[in-house]
């Protein structure tokens, strides 16, 4: 009876795959520089303030793939600088210290080739399919992220606040791409984006504290042993978050489906964020976390349908 190792063809497999895996593996290394999950976010609410911006008969569907594609590669160009800077600090923790840059699956001048390539080819695209306004907005993300926020974060626990800014900006990107305009109601949709964040990485930093001390970064938790400021800080922005929700139905793009539901929704993120105060355990962090990240694709969804319901 003949085996496995009988068989030249058979026994010279592995070898042959051998390279074909590697190659699988790089591939997947760089990809996960490019934090999809985290980018996909970027693209949602990109495309939510795009829908937000369509005016009444709009046709040009094609807008919406360009968008979303040039916002996706400078959102993805801008994560891979992120992480080529902070390479030497994502060793030193738990939580990122399998990453492919301080794990040595990529070297440096790779990632920093890919991250070029794609903040510059995500704004040129979105300069040459869909229009300048779209393209200088993400140039900015692009720089207050990675030339702000990231070095800041081992510089002043106010590096939350600024890095909520280019986190706010791609609704606005979505609105532009539609109207080649920041009229107030794109500056309602990044009120509601800034605000949001703030709670939300509160609460992430809360979780990773010791993490990011282990890292050198000055996140608040880190520096507010008693988390007595960080609590108060996730009550006040929770609280703001509440009236800047209800700015669009003032600004009449949503109805009073979306106001009742945003109220509701609103109170309920704010109580979270005040038993997280209140109380300053790490579950409590974990489940303001979760309730963030229930709360924005709920409001946002919200608004959308509000907006079809009202034939807008």
């Amino acid at each position: 009876m003949e085996t496995v190792a009988d068989i030249p063809e058979l026994t010279a497999l592995p070898d042959r795959l051998a390279p074909d895996a590697a190659r699988a593996s790089r591939l997947v290394d760089f990809y996960e520089l490019t934090k999809p999950r985290m980018n996909f976010l970027v693209v949602v609410t990109t495309m939510v303030g795009f829908y937000m911006a369509l005016p009444a008969g709009f046709s040009d569907w094609a807008l919406l793939l360009h968008t979303l594609l040039g916002t996706a590669m400078a959102a993805a160009g801008a994560s891979v600088l992120n992480q080529y800077v902070e390479r030497r600090y994502d060793a030193l923790m738990h939580r990122t210290s399998n990453r492919p840059l301080p794990a040595g699956r990529v070297s440096p001048v790779e990632a920093l080739a890919l991250g070029v390539l794609l903040s510059t080819g995500g704004t040129l695209y979105l300069a040459a399919a869909v229009n300048g306004l779209t393209a200088a907005l993400g140039v900015f993300t692009i720089a207050s992220y990675v030339f702000l926020y990231t070095p800041m974060k081992r510089w002043t626990t106010l590096c939350t606040v600024v890095g909520a800014v280019p986190g706010a900006i791609p609704p606005m990107m979505g609105w532009t791409a539609v109207t080649d305009s920041l009229p107030p109601q794109a500056w309602a949709l990044f009120g509601v984006l800034f605000f949001w964040q703030m709670p939300h990485f509160l609460a992430i930093a809360i979780l990773y504290r010791d993490d990011y001390a282990r890292g050198g970064f000055k996140m608040l938790p880190v520096v507010d042993e008693n988390l007595v400021v960080t609590g108060r800080q996730a009550v006040l922005y929770a609280s703001a978050l509440l009236p800047v929700t209800l700015m669009p139905v003032a600004m009449r793009m949503a109805g009073p489906v979306y106001l009742l539901s945003a109220f509701a929704m609103g109170l309920a993120f704010l109580g979270f964020a005040i038993n997280c105060a209140a109380r300053k355990r790490r579950a409590d962090a974990r489940w303001l976390f979760l309730v963030s990240i229930m709360y924005l694709p709920a409001l946002l969804g919200v608004m959308m349908l509000d907006k079809a319901g009202r034939g807008g």
